[in-house]
């Protein structure tokens, strides 16, 4: 029995409009013939196209987390809108017939099988792995070179700063953005990013003194980004094997992308871990020059939440596929985890869905914060760190929500010690406005999803509300 949900489907379409369309076949009824095998582990159809023959399309479940979906349309769209209408028309309760496997999927079957066995042969227990190679003379030449560019950097910096923000003309301006291609020669992505952040603050404000604060901020990160990049590097010219900083988020900061196969081999991997989506946001990181994807995930073993990021290149953007809300509980067998403090980002490779059943929804809350003091103590800690995550997250124990005497929103704990609650408007997203319209029920004794940020102007920790739990109901304010 093939165990798929309308949900799991729409995370398998590449966009909304592949969804659309492959919804509208099974509401034209343009599946002629619905089979599935007698083991329940293959669908397969006929289904109308735009000329006189009909598509063939299938969705293989012999290894239910790795799905196979095909399709005979020319379609370069993967998967194209009839392998995801043939989904749909199973979840949805359409009547399927039990057939044979058709002869093409049985042969397309084996040659499956044959590479997995050749892959399980070649990683079974008691193969010596291949070591992995490393040019150690390429990559010292790598670390010489950021070692420049950083140095590079900090010349521009002291040299902003000495002249003063008043003095930043067009001159100047064109002068960082010449150096933020330089970057990208010294194999500094990372710094290349921050300083284009930096270059649209000043480039594209009206005010300078509106945005002064944001100057500085983004200047504090980017000194401490250079001297702890210079200490790391220096340190791993010293290192006889060159090795990887698995600990902290400096790596990624540099521009390293990193390899699951790292991850593993450094420890960070968990296996057979089950997740629940919370919150799920979408935004355009001009300096990134991508759109990014974040998903906010609770482990419901541990109660640690983690985040899963998508970065998809304004050039490459149409061509991959957007990542959307997930409603279901993922099942993970290896789970990985990237370097850092809060809320590290995780991946997977392979991962099975069920429907998520209320009672678990009502299990979540066990893992609410409940003393706000606590976490307070905990987030500033992190935010010490320039380097670190700037909005961590934290699953919170509300007694209470209402307004203070400056006509603010807080939440306050069971003790009485409160939060601001804040719309934090840097990607776009104003939840607040929903609280209007929620019943009085819904705001009281609840748990609740939120992402803090340190406003800088006032010194205060604000937080901005994600997602809400009462009961066995979870009422998400992003989409």
């Amino acid at each position: 029995m093939i165990e798929a949900t309308a949900s799991y489907v729409d995370s398998l379409a590449s966009n909304a409009a592949a969804i659309k369309n492959a919804l509208g076949l099974v509401k034209k009824r343009s599946f002629v013939q619905l089979h599935q095998s007698e083991d329940g582990t293959l669908l397969f159809a006929e289904c109308k196209g735009s000329g006189s023959s009909y598509y063939q399309c299938s969705a293989d479940f012999i290894q239910p987390d790795k799905p196979i979906l095909r399709c005979s349309c020319p379609s370069r769209q993967l998967p194209c809108k009839h392998a995801l209408g043939l989904l749909y028309a199973y979840t949805g309760g359409e009547t399927f017939t039990t057939a044979a496997v058709p002869e093409d999927i049985i042969v397309k079957r084996e040659k499956v099988e044959k590479r997995e066995e050749k892959k399980s042969q070649q990683t079974s227990e008691g193969a010596e792995p291949k070591p992995k190679k490393v040019n150690k003379t390429a990559l010292k030449k790598k670390v010489q070179a950021q070692l420049e560019g950083l140095d590079v950097l900090e010349r521009l910096l002291r040299s902003l700063v000495r002249n003063g923000l008043g003095t930043m003309d067009k001159k100047v301006i064109k002068t960082m953005q010449e150096h933020v291609k330089q970057m990208g020669n010294y194999y500094l992505t990372g710094a290349q990013t921050e300083l284009r952040r930096l270059t649209l603050l000043l480039s594209e404000a009206d005010d300078r003194e509106q945005i002064y604060t944001d100057v500085v901020e983004q200047l504090a990160v980017m000194h401490a980004f250079i001297k702890k990049g210079r200490a790391h590097l220096t340190s791993k010219l010293e290192d006889p094997a060159l090795a990887l900083d698995h600990e902290s988020t400096i790596e990624e900061w540099l521009g390293h992308a990193w390899q699951l196969t790292d991850l593993k081999e450094y420890g960070l991997m968990k296996e057979q871990v089950e997740l629940v989506q919370l919150a799920f946001v979408s935004y355009d990181d001009s300096a990134r020059q991508e759109y990014v994807d974040e998903g906010y995930w609770l482990e419901r073993d541990s109660g640690e939440i983690h985040r899963t990021i998508q970065y998809r290149p304004y050039k490459a953007a149409k061509l991959m596929r957007e990542e959307d809300s997930f409603f279901d509980a993922v099942h993970i067998p290896s789970l990985y985890q990237y370097p850092g403090d809060m809320n590290r980002r995780v991946r997977w490779e392979e991962m099975a869905v069920r429907p998520l059943e209320s009672h678990e929804i009502e299990d979540i809350s066990k893992y609410a914060e409940r003393s706000y003091t606590d976490v307070i103590k905990k987030v500033k800690t992190q935010l010490k760190n320039p380097l670190s995550h700037a909005n961590p997250l934290v699953l919170l124990h509300v007694a209470e929500v209402k307004q203070s005497n400056q006509d603010e929103v807080v939440i306050a704990d069971e003790s009485g010690q409160h939060l601001v609650l804040r719309d934090h408007e840097s990607n776009g997203h104003r939840p607040l406005p929903l609280f209007k319209h929620l019943p009085a029920s819904q705001l009281e004794d609840i748990s609740m999803l939120v992402r803090f940020e340190h406003d800088m102007d006032t010194g205060r920790l604000t937080a901005m509300p994600l997602t809400i739990l009462k009961d066995t109901e979870m009422l998400r304010l992003l989409y």
